[in-house]
């Protein structure tokens, strides 16, 4: 065990930028309540999680009850990790303004893959951000 403090705001930010994978933790408050927590890839602007996803439960979810939360971390050893939690707002994208920049966000080098017609195209806006990390007590 480790002593474990809270990330500034830059850090936050830098983890941000840099994790590869996220997690979109939603609930379905119609059917129990049962919370479901999903990676994914994304990419960030400084405000937002852009994403995009092929209908199905993920989408349906937050169809349904927009407020979720992201999470991203970092582990370089059992007392070593960095972690961001987010809450955030689910919106998705359907002007294909709004969509081609969510996309350029996702896909900053501009190599998009070829999407399905039904693929949806979201943000999730940031509204509340704090961090942890663990370092050792006596690092080697």
């Amino acid at each position: 065990m480790g002593r474990i403090a809270v990330l500034g705001t830059d850090e936050i930010e830098q983890l941000l930028w840099t994790a590869l994978v996220g997690r979109i933790a939603c609930c379905d408050h119609d059917n129990g309540c049962r919370p479901y927590v999903v990676p994914l890839a994304y990419g960030y602007d400084g405000e937002a999680v852009y994403a995009f996803s092929t209908p199905g439960r993920k989408i349906r979810m937050m169809r349904r009850q927009p407020l979720v939360t992201f999470e991203v971390d970092e582990a370089i050893a059992e007392d070593r990790w960095r972690s961001v939690i987010a809450d955030g707002e689910y919106e998705e994208l359907t002007a294909p303004n709004a969509r081609t920049a969510g996309l350029r966000v996702i896909f900053p080098d501009g190599d998009t893959p070829a999407l399905a017609p039904e693929t949806i195209v979201y943000r999730i806006r940031l509204t509340k951000k704090s961090g942890r990390y663990e370092v050792p007590d006596n690092p080697s």
